[in-house]
Parts: structure tokens; C-alpha cells; sequence
């Protein structure tokens, strides 16, 4: 039937007796539905008021059946036939529009790519590399890069009405590489993988196949099941959570758990090892909407940018659903994660997850994660489960979200894993048994702080002090978004992802320094050539906030920083991002009065939540800053972070409160320090033993100059 047929038929008749309650009462009349045609009169007076209201209530609907000579009932289910009729043309016509828009959107990006892939030297005729580009061909690059993130956008909205995800038609571009350490005899390899911002578990999207008809009912039995059980498990308090007198974390009783959920098994011994169980539970209340929270959890990107100092990778595999009613009020994704904490020491947990939000009552949102490793009880792991997913197993985790006043959200966290531990160095051992490096309270603290500094990016009315050099609000938020693509790169890099190998360059034991090496080509946010990134984390017996204190603070800079020289160095512009007056993004200002140097600028940003603190700071251009503090476009502002991650030991986990304080009793701090050099600017060289011992070097100055200044030497 064609499209014009069905909609003057929808719209010009009726069924009698439609409604269930009357097929109840009447099976006969049931199976003998009767047709009544409405009249050209009744069809144009009805579609002259739908017109003007398209929702009619009792009274109209007995003005209009009065009027037209039709049943009330009548009224009702043309009205309703109606609307649907037009909802279904807007998403068609809708529809046609997106596949258009990002068709001509493919078309472009692919002539720019073949442009880009005949580039040629114009001295020798051969392949050009990125220093011999000319200006235009520059440009074009720039444009494919916006036109890729384009295209990205389009494909996100055009799944919504498709209802799967759409595949991207262009490959990214891309390129990190892995290169050889060359390091004579006994060298090893080191490659790193995609960093934050780039394909997101790209070998479980190329290897994932879509779950099958017979399969998509257990995993939506599964999703409820685990709501039904989040639900419960955010609401009830004594005697399922005791509080825990240190630091007043709720944490699970598993002999409870167990009697109220029988099917749930505590504790899971299977042929890929004993599995621990770690739950906790933690509320707060943060500076955003319910629904942009839930926007935020249910987009891929969104949600791994948010928590970039948990979230290493993650990307969504299959979409079963995109909500119903304009909102993701019955969402339902598969997905995939890895989550980190920020040192090198520490196992990252991968997990293979179904997740799924729902809208309850009061204005009460829910968002549940739970493992898809296996369906009804089959012991053998699903084929899309990767071996390294099989460590971690993810019991019924996420969050409540309710509205309140002023556009802040109630938020209550529940974090229930089976994880396998064995691997977690010895100095990081008590914090992750703790709770407090994968725990419900990081992922808040996280969210609390994310926040505010959103909140503080959006903000319009700023003082002049927190300004500084920064003259109007778009070279505020430019450079805010700068900083923030800083602290994700370092965040994504300085951790033991399964994306990246590290190569152990000295002895054994904690302070080890760990190295790996990339190539970077045709990023725009990084400059080219190879790139060697160095870490090491050792405990220091001195408190988290006395090392965050001292890292931050410009005038203490030269006491540890070796590459300044012993400049002076001047804080130009602050930007406070947080209610934590350590929470902010500085521009520094290196005078290098001993050395031949010009003066060189210096992004930094510190920030700090009850869970750990970090401190990030990148070399920049001035011509470059030039541009990003005129409100110009950060993206393509060259970037290597360096910094600093200060995790609290397991004595720094417990903390009591007094008032609105929170006091310490910590006895030490876990620092994980991380450097990012440019050690040549053509990528196709080979790395020497020089720039391996020369990053070596500088990082082992660093650990020592820390330790002396904190009067931590024999620590």
C-alpha cells in the first residue's frame, strides 16, 4: 500500500469496539470489527483542529463528537491514530535528511583522504612527510579531521532512528604506530596502542559479532534482573551495607547479600581463577540535571571523557534499544570498558557488559551495568568475551540519579565487581582491596569534581581576578577545553592498559622505570615524530596533600623540574575550576635567565578529589596559546603531557570527618610520576640508547629532587 493510501485511510476510518475492555466483554464482536468511513465534512473539521491542538482533552473531544455527530471514542482513537501517522512521516523525513547530509559528508571525506594519499615531495617526487606538507595541503588535513568528528556526530544521530549503530564510513587516520626499542643487547620491545581520544577498544569492535535472535532475550532478562537488583541494592541501608568507622565508606555485608538475592553467587571459583568480591556504596550530590546526567551516562563519549582518569578505553558494540518518548527511559547498549588507575603497577579491569537505563518513579533515574561473560548460568564465556574481560566479572553496578532543586542531582553509586587481584603490586595491594581505586567513592569523587568544572566552563558571570590575561569568556573556555584534552591524553597513557606495553628498563622493585615508545603521525593534537613516554610509582612517606601542595605551587617549581632550568617562573593566568582552590588550570611563564633559551610557556592543571590528586602540565607554543586564548580552536594545539598522579596508601584511605572537614590520619602517599618527550621529529627514525638514557636520567632526577624537597630521602 502506498504512503498516501495508508494515511487517508488511517485518517478517514475507524474501528468500533477497539478498546480491550469491550473485546473482553464481547468475543463475538471482537472478531467482527465494524469500519465506519468518516465523511470529507468530519475528516477536514478534525484535521483543522488537530492543526491547532493536537491533544484535545475530555471537554473538546465532547465539543467535537457533539459537533461532528461521532462517539467520544471515536474522537480518541482518530486523534491518536492521527499523531502517530505524523510522528512516523517526521522520523522518515528526518531520516532521509541524516542519510543525505552524511552522505555528502562521506563523499568529502573520502576525495580529501585521496588528496592527502597522493602527496608528493616536490624536490625529490617522492611521499612527503608532515614537515614537507605545504600550507594548503595543511589545511585540508585540519578540514578531513573536523569533517571525521562530523560524520561521527551524524552517525550517532542517525542510529537513534535506525535503531543500531550506524558504521563509521571513514577509517581514522590516525596513526600510532609501535617502533623497537633499540637498546643493544637485552633491549626489549615496547609498542603503545591507541591512546584516549582515538579507536577505543579497537580489537574488541573488530572482533565482535552481534549477539544472535535466540540470545537478545536473555540479555534484556539479564538487564532487568540487574535493575531490580541495583534498585534494591542503592536503597536499602542496615543491615546489607555497614558503614566502616574510618572513613565512613558503606561497604557490602556478602551474608545478607546472599540471603536477599539466593541466585546471586558472592564468590565465583571457575577455571579462570578465584574471584574476589569488592562492593561499596557512596552518595553525593552534584551540579547537573538529572537528565544530563543520564545523557552523559549513556553516551560512549561522553561518559568515558567524564571519567577519564577511570575509563582507558571503551565503546559501544550493539544497541538494542535508544528509549522511547524522546528520552533513554528503556535504553539498552552493549558495551565494552577498561577501567585504570593511574600507574603502571596496577592491572586495568576489562569488562564485557550490558547496560541499561530506566526512568522510575519521583523523577528517580537508574543506570545498571552487569557482565555479559556468561548467559543463564553457561560456565563456558561468551564468544565476544575476550580472555582478558574473564578477570573481572561486573555484578549489578551503577547509579540512582534524582532531580533536585537548582539544577543539582542526588547521586547514589553502588560498585559490585568479582575481580581477580593477584596480579596488583604489592605498594597499590591494601588501596585497591580498600575500595578506594575502583570503589563507588572514587567514581563519585570523579563525578563530583567533573562537575563543577563543567559548571565552571559554562559559567558566564566571572570575575576579574579569575580571568587574569584572559579578556572575554571564549579564550576562557578554549583554553579549559585545552587543559582538558591534556589531562585525558596523560590519563590514557600512564596506566598498565592492555593498548600499550611496557618495557622495565632497570633492576626490580617498585621505583623501576617503565618506558614505551610511539609514532605520531598526522595528529594534529600531537606534534610528529617518535615519542617516548616514561613512568615509575614508589610510595613516599608524606601525605597526599602535602605532595599536591608542593607539586602545584609554581614558586616551589624549580626545586624539582629539572627541564626549567632554575628560571623564575610566573603564573600568568588562573582559572578556578572547582570549589577546591587546588582545583584549577594555570599558564606559566619560564624565565630562563641562566640559559640561551627564549622563554617558554607552560599549561598546567592541578585538581584534587577525596580519592587522589593530580597535577598535568604541558610545554605550548605561545603563537599557539595566542590563538586558544582569543577563543581559537584548541584541537590542533600540539600536546605531550607530563605530570604527576598522587594516590593515597591504604592509611591515607582512612580518613574521619569532623564537621564539614575531612582530616587525614594518613602516614604516606603513592606518586606515580610520567614523562612524554619528543626524542625525534621524523617518525620513520630509529630510536637510540641516548634518548632511552637520556629519559631515563631525567626521570630519576625528578623522583630523587621530589624525595629531597619533601625530606623523604630514605623513603
Amino acid at each position: 500500500m502506498r504512503e498516501e493510501e495508508f494515511e487517508s485511510k488511517s485518517g478517514s476510518e475507524n474501528i468500533e469496539g477497539a478498546s480491550g475492555e469491550d473485546q473482553d466483554a464481547d468475543p463475538v464482536r471482537s472478531r467482527k470489527k465494524r469500519y465506519h468511513r468518516h465523511t470529507q465534512h468530519q475528516i477536514q473539521e478534525l484535521e483543522m483542529f488537530f492543526r491547532e491542538c493536537p491533544h484535545p482533552d475530555d471537554k473538546q473531544r465532547q465539543e467535537l463528537s457533539r459537533r461532528l455527530c461521532l462517539e467520544p471514542r471515536q474522537i480518541k482513537f482518530w486523534f491518536q491514530n492521527k499523531r502517530t501517522q505524523m510522528k512516523a512521516h517526521h522520523e522518515r523525513q528526518d531520516n532521509l535528511m541524516l542519510k543525505s547530509e552524511n552522505e555528502k559528508l562521506r563523499l568529502d571525506n573520502m576525495r580529501y583522504r585521496d588528496a592527502l594519499s597522493s602527496i608528493t615531495c616536490p624536490n625529490c617526487g617522492g611521499p612527503a612527510t608532515l614537515g614537507e606538507i605545504s600550507f594548503d595541503e595543511q589545511q585540508l588535513r585540519i578540514e578531513n579531521a573536523k569533517l571525521r568528528e562530523e560524520v561521527d556526530r551524524i552517525s550517532g544521530i542517525a542510529a537513534k532512528y535506525v535503531g543500531k549503530p550506524l558504521p563509521s564510513p571513514v577509517a581514522r587516520l590516525n596513526t600510532l604506530s609501535s617502533s623497537t626499542l633499540d637498546l643493544g643487547s637485552g633491549g626489549g620491545s615496547s609498542c603503545l596502542g591507541d591512546f584516549h581520544g582515538s579507536t577505543a577498544g579497537v580489537d574488541i569492535v573488530s572482533r565482535h559479532v552481534g549477539l544472535a535472535e535466540s540470545e537478545k532475550p536473555m540479555v534484556v532478562e539479564v538487564a532487568v534482573a540487574a535493575m531490580e537488583e541495583l534498585v534494591q541494592m542503592a536503597q536499602v541501608c542496615d543491615p546489607l551495607w555497614t558503614t566502616r568507622f574510618e572513613d565512613g565508606c558503606e561497604i557490602l555485608c556478602l551474608e545478607e547479600y546472599t540471603r536477599m538475592f539466593p541466585r546471586a553467587s558472592t564468590s565465583t571459583r571457575s577455571p579462570y581463577g578465584v574471584k574476589t568480591p569488592e562492593a561499596s556504596r557512596d552518595t553525593a550530590l552534584v551540579i547537573m540535571s538529572s537528565i544530563n546526567l543520564v545523557e552523559t551516562m549513556m553516551d560512549v563519549n561522553q561518559w568515558s571523557s567524564m571519567f577519564s582518569c577511570i575509563v582507558s578505553r571503551a565503546s559501544t558494540l550493539e544497541i538494542f534499544s535508544t528509549g522511547v518518548a524522546g528520552n533513554f527511559n528503556g535504553a539498552l547498549q552493549v558495551m565494552y570498558a577498561e577501567f585504570q588507575v593511574p600507574s603502571p603497577l596496577v592491572p586495568t579491569r576489562e569488562n564485557y557488559f550490558v547496560r541499561y537505563c530506566k526512568q522510575h518513579s519521583d523523577g528517580i533515574w537508574a543506570v545498571v551495568d552487569v557482565s555479559l561473560d556468561t548467559l543463564r548460568g553457561n560456565p563456558q564465556p561468551h564468544p565476544n568475551c575476550p580472555p582478558s574481560t574473564l578477570r573481572c566479572r561486573r555484578r549489578p553496578s551503577g547509579c540512582l540519579i534524582q532531580e533536585m532543586p537548582n539544577g543539582y542531582s542526588k547521586v547514589t553509586w553502588v560498585e559490585h565487581v568479582e575481580v581477580d587481584e593477584r596480579a596488583v603490586h604489592r605498594i597499590y595491594d591494601k588501596l585497591v582491596s580498600s575500595g578506594m581505586a575502583f570503589g563507588a567513592k572514587r567514581w563519585l569523587s570523579t563525578l563530583e569534581r567533573q562537575c563543577e568544572r563543567l559548571a565552571s566552563m559554562l559559567a558566564c558571570n566571572i570575575p576579574a581576578r579569575d580571568l587574569g590575561v584572559i579578556s572575554n569568556p571564549e579564550g576562557r573556555r578554549s583554553m579549559l577545553k585545552l587543559a582538558e584534552r591534556m589531562t585525558n591524553s596523560f590519563c590514557a597513557g600512564v596506566s598498565a592498559s592492555n593498548a600499550h606495553t611496557w618495557t622495565t628498563l632497570s633492576g626490580s622493585g617498585a621505583e623501576d622505570v617503565r618506558v614505551m615508545t610511539r609514532k605520531s603521525v598526522d595528529d594534529p593534537g600531537r606534534p610528529p615524530g617518535i615519542v617516548l613516554s616514561a613512568a615509575t610509582s614508589f610510595w613516599l612517606p608524606a601525605t597526599p596533600m602535602r605532595v599536591f601542595q608542593f607539586l602545584r605551587d609554581e614558586n616551589l617549581r624549580n626545586e624539582w623540574d629539572i627541564l626549567s632550568n632554575g628560571g623564575l617562573v610566573q603564573e600568568m593566568a588562573h582559572i578556578a575550576n572547582g570549589q577546591d582552590p587546588g582545583n584549577c588550570v594555570s599558564l606559566l611563564r619560564v624565565n630562563n635567565l641562566n640559559s640561551n633559551q627564549g622563554n617558554m610557556l607552560i599549561l598546567q592543571e592541578s585538581c584534587t578529589d577525596a580519592c587522589g590528586s593530580y597535577v598535568i602540565y604541558a610545554p605550548v607554543d605561545i603563537v599557539a596559546m595566542n590563538v586558544v586564548l582569543n577563543g581559537g580552536d584548541p584541537n590542533y594545539v600540539a600536546l605531550l603531557p607530563s605530570g604527576f598522579a598522587i594516590l593515597p596508601d591504604a592509611a591515607a584511605a582512612t580518613q574521619s570527618r569532623l564537621g564539614t572537614e575531612r582530616i587525614s590520619i594518613s602516614s604516606g602517599s603513592l606518586l606515580t610520576v610520567a614523562f612524554q618527550i619528543l626524542v625525534d621529529s621524523v617518525p620513520t627514525a630509529k630510536l637510540s640508547l641516548g634518548s632511552v638514557a637520556t629519559v631515563n636520567s631525567l626521570i630519576s632526577c625528578t623522583v630523587d629532587r621530589i624525595k629531597t624537597a619533601l625530606n623523604c630521602e630514605n623513603a
